[in-house]
């Protein structure tokens, strides 16, 4: 009987295990520029519904983003990393947005000090 009960346990536990939600990982291409880009962007990411874990690699701006697929899509972590004020592939930032980040933050800014 205990044998049995055992049984019916681990065969419940892989059950939910293998149903378990594994993320998504999607890389978008940004216009970040520096850390307070990074730090603002996965920030933002982090607070939104569904994201698990999210990276931003400066040195190729792009974001590594781990989501559940039920909870959000690709278009709503563009749509966020826009809200904030950048480029999200094709996705143009939002340019309202962009206008409130500092100086340094925002695209083109690093050009002209040149």
């Amino acid at each position: 009987m205990k044998k049995l009960l055992l049984s019916i346990i681990g065969l419940c536990m892989v059950a939910f295990v293998t149903l378990a939600d594994n993320p998504t990982v999607v890389k978008i291409k940004t216009s970040a520029i520096c850390k307070m880009c990074k730090e603002r962007i996965e920030k933002r990411l982090a607070f939104t519904k569904g994201v698990t874990d999210v990276n931003l690699n400066l040195d190729d701006k792009v974001v590594t983003v781990a989501y559940n697929s039920k909870k959000t899509s690709v278009e709503q972590i563009k749509k966020a990393i826009n809200e904030t004020g950048y480029d999200a592939d094709d996705m143009p930032k939002d340019e309202k947005a962009h206008g409130k980040l500092p100086s340094c933050c925002q695209k083109g800014s690093q050009e002209m000090k040149h």
